[in-house]
């Protein structure tokens, strides 16, 4: 349960839950995701929201058959969704009275000591003048680095988020997806699969239980979110796998209430 009654919270929106299998946005999930984030912010705490979805809503802009596997296509994808994106956050944060300012990331921003601390600086005065950054990858420029297999630091949003959540010094970090949390076995092929209220260590057990990457327009699956769990919790941030189909229970998870998955970071005394 947590102590503080205000808190710094970082949030990460996955592809599956903002589009539509045909790769539109879902307005409705992205209007609920707002107006939740838009009221926990109006309690008094710090948020940040990290969103994917740029490549997959670009390919449907486009008017393109499939995700392209030419990178510069790739990056011209992104380029026209994320326009299109964060114009929809804009808006629909703007129903709520909630200013939001776009953040878009290179491996460089993160791994540059320098350009760390500007980075930094301006997650801070965002945060002072009760602004809700809304970060993403840039991937018309660091999708290069991705794709040829050079020097990465990012590569995927829930890596992108537990990095943000560090550097911010965020108390939560919350993984919205599309699963409900950690099961000790996959529960599309396994009904008896349970899910895994709590972790406190990564252990190899732990880890062996990551899958495979998950829907047609995302690249994320669980293993990349147990990465960023270790980098959430060394950096003292628990953090909390859940269901994108249930948006309230951000209010729960908040409250430090049972939800989904947490792993507890690891705190300076104790």
């Amino acid at each position: 349960m947590f102590q503080k009654t205000c808190y710094r919270i970082v949030v990460k929106v996955g592809t599956s839950t903002i589009t539509h299998d045909n790769g539109s946005m879902n307005l409705k999930k992205m209007d609920e995701l707002v107006r939740v984030l838009s009221d926990l912010h109006g309690y008094g705490h710090e948020v940040i929201l990290v969103t994917s979805g740029a490549i997959g809503i670009g390919v449907r802009k486009l008017s393109l058959p499939e995700r392209p596997k030419e990178l510069p296509m790739k990056q011209a994808a992104a380029a026209v969704g994320q326009c299109s994106m964060m114009h929809t956050y804009d808006t629909l944060f703007g129903e709520y009275n909630q200013l939001v300012g776009q953040i878009l990331l290179t491996d460089g921003d993160v791994d540059d000591p320098s350009r760390r601390e500007h980075l930094s600086n301006t997650f801070e005065a965002l945060l002072k003048t009760n602004v809700i950054p809304v970060v993403n990858e840039n991937d018309s420029v660091s999708s290069a680095e991705i794709e040829t297999g050079q020097h990465k630091v990012l590569g995927d949003n829930d890596t992108l988020s537990s990095i943000v959540a560090a550097l911010c010094k965020a108390d939560l970090l919350v993984l919205i997806s599309d699963i409900d949390g950690l099961y000790d076995s996959d529960p599309k092929t396994n009904k008896d699969a349970k899910l895994i209220p709590e972790v406190r260590e990564l252990s190899d057990e732990i880890l062996n239980m990551a899958g495979g990457a998950g829907s047609a327009f995302g690249t994320g699956g669980m293993t990349t979110k147990l990465s960023a769990a270790r980098i959430a919790m060394s950096a003292g941030c628990d953090m909390v796998i859940t269901n994108g189909a249930r948006m309230s229970d951000l209010y729960d998870i908040v409250e430090g209430k049972p939800v989904g998955t947490r792993f507890i970071g690891k705190k300076e005394n104790g």
